[in-house]
């Protein structure tokens, strides 16, 4: 007898080119932010326009990041790069969430991977940055410089924190992102490497539940009652960070093609490779947030 497949297949994932069809029945946007409003340097219009179009039909907008800056910060940043803040309604970040972590070290010190330009996320906190030697763990932001550093720069360093048996708090589990038509390397590419060599690794943001149940309470913050998981949508464009993190915790997927996994046209063959019927799976694709 032929061999029978223990793999089910699953439905056709749709390529839409309108959000709007998916817009009717949800009361709020879980909305990444790094490849779906924009590229690290210019704002995507198509993008900023769907969310005003959804706010302005009564929807809410939550912009989920995983940057491992405050949300003060992240504003700040989106105002720079043009993305109105009409926009959104709140922003909940990954370095939110690791702040909330990194006030178990009250009082004791840290050592610090990540540029200066991630310094806000110890801002108000009771905590030093130090060596290895005075520290209790390690808060990875990123590369010190993003744009010629790989994970391969760090083998020495993260090789002697993981001798000091240092817990590390990732802010932004983020493996790369594109900047600028430019792929580059995040924190969480680090935290892979940490792993690897035996270090224990604390996740902030997306795919990992804190994040998210940050999402519900601030939207239940805005409006009650609007943070039930049958009428949220997230849409980005991370298949194991905004998708499987989605999936996860019961809430719609809309996955938005970027350079991080397509480099060629969007369609059913390559969307049935990305995601096999055994894992998470988003309901729709897009390749670009368009109303």
């Amino acid at each position: 007898m032929p061999e029978v497949s223990s793999v089910q297949s699953a439905p056709p994932i749709p390529v839409l080119k309108s959000i709007a069809p998916l817009a009717r029945d949800a009361s709020a946007w879980l909305t990444d932010i790094w490849g779906v409003m924009h590229n690290g340097v210019v704002p995507f219009e198509s993008a900023c326009r769907a969310c005003e179009r959804f706010r302005e039909a009564g929807g809410i907008v939550i912009l989920l990041s995983n940057s491992p800056r405050p949300r003060e910060a992240v504003a700040q940043q989106l105002d720079r790069i043009g993305v109105p803040r009409t926009t959104w309604d709140a922003i909940v970040s990954s370095g939110d969430v690791a702040r909330s972590m990194i006030r178990a070290h009250s009082g004791g010190a840290v050592v610090h991977l990540g540029p200066e330009r991630d310094l806000p996320i110890f801002a108000g906190l009771d905590v030093e940055r130090s060596e290895a030697e005075a520290a209790s763990a390690i808060v990875c932001t990123g590369l010190f410089d993003d744009t010629r550093e790989t994970p391969e720069h760090y083998a020495e360093r993260l090789a002697d924190l993981a001798a000091h048996d240092l817990p590390m708090i990732c802010a932004n589990p983020d493996v790369r992102v594109e900047r600028g038509g430019k792929l580059i390397y995040c924190a969480g590419a680090l935290a892979k490497a940490y792993e690897q060599l035996g270090g224990r690794v604390f996740y902030a943001g997306k795919p990992y539940p804190p994040i998210y149940e940050v999402a519900f309470d601030t939207l239940e913050s805005i409006k009650a009652g609007s943070s039930g998981r049958s009428h949220l949508l997230a849409i980005g464009d991370g298949i194991h960070t905004d998708i499987a993190g989605a999936v996860a915790v019961g809430v719609r997927a809309v996955f938005v093609a970027s350079g991080v996994h397509v480099a060629n046209e969007l369609d059913g063959d390559l969307l049935d490779k990305l995601f096999p019927p055994d894992g998470p799976r988003p309901i729709a694709a897009m390749t670009a947030l368009t109303w």
